[in-house]
């Protein structure tokens, strides 16, 4: 009995070194194993969405799908029998993702009609971020995210400033051009004021009169003055927030501040940074 639980507990070592770690070969393997079946299940979805090759080739790429699927399934059971608290890796983002791409095809199966649910099989392209490791860039995204939320008010405001402009723009090339050239109500001129001050440009609705041609390139050129005023806010918030975290690195041994987060040492003194106040 207990030569029993020794070899299960060896056997879970080792399906774990090899699903959950990447420094030894197997894991490795392993990674670049599901790396290419996770790129191939999405690239089949995708294909099976053009009706040419769903005609042709519909009943292939179901068999492969539901190959993929048993795969996965396989993967996800190993991950929960090796985990060390399977309920915690269940209930996580990565567990809930890997769960997400193997239900929606057990559901076609309880749920002929659920078709939609198979679309959902596209959140395994979220599974490549653990294989990469993608997380050690969180540091970069949550500068990016604090830098988002400063400017928050700021581009509110803008907005709000720009939405009233595209009113007025709208109401007047309404009373312009009227019903006949297109322009049958407001909101349909502001749409078309919409179009034209982010420079998209459709052409389902054009001014025909000399004065709506008018104000329509005086829209063209607002939209050109606007378009890179939120991209300053957050440039200007992003350098500040970066200056922020450069403040936070303090040097224990000269008390110099200014390093980058991800100095090790002080550019000072040379001394070791041993804490981040």
């Amino acid at each position: 009995m207990v030569e029993q639980q020794k070899n299960d507990s060896g056997s879970r070592a080792f399906i774990r070194s090899v699903i959950f770690g990447t420094d030894t070969s197997s894991g490795r393997l392993f990674d670049i194993g599901l790396i290419v079946c996770i790129i191939a299940s999405v690239f089949l979805i995708l294909l099976d969405t053009i009706v040419e090759v769903h005609q042709e080739y519909g009943e292939v790429i179901r068999i492969l799908e539901w190959g993929f699927t048993v795969l996965f399934t396989i993967e996800y059971i190993l991950r929960l029998y090796s985990s060390a608290n399977p309920l915690l890796y269940a209930r996580s983002f990565y567990g809930i993702v890997d769960l997400l791409a193997i239900l929606p095809s057990f559901l076609i199966l309880l749920f002929p009609g659920a078709q939609f649910a198979l679309m959902i099989r596209v959140f395994r392209l979220f599974r490549v971020f653990r294989v990469l490791k993608l997380l050690r860039y969180l540091s970069e995204g949550n500068l990016l995210l604090k830098a988002m939320v400063h400017s928050s008010r700021k581009v509110f405001i803008f907005f709000f400033s720009v939405s009233l402009i595209i009113m007025v723009l709208g109401s007047i090339m309404y009373v312009i051009e009227g019903p006949e050239n297109g322009f049958s109500s407001i909101p349909k001129s502001i749409y078309w004021t919409i179009v034209t001050i982010t420079t998209v440009g459709y052409g389902d609705i054009i001014p025909h009169t000399a004065l709506g041609q008018g104000v329509a390139s005086l829209t063209m050129l607002l939209g050109y003055s606007i378009i890179a005023i939120p991209t300053g806010i957050l440039t200007a918030e992003i350098s500040n927030e970066m200056g922020r975290q450069r403040d936070l690195r303090r040097c224990s041994n000269c008390s110099t501040s200014g390093h980058d987060a991800q100095a090790n040492y002080c550019f000072e003194c040379g001394a070791e940074l041993q804490q981040e106040i």
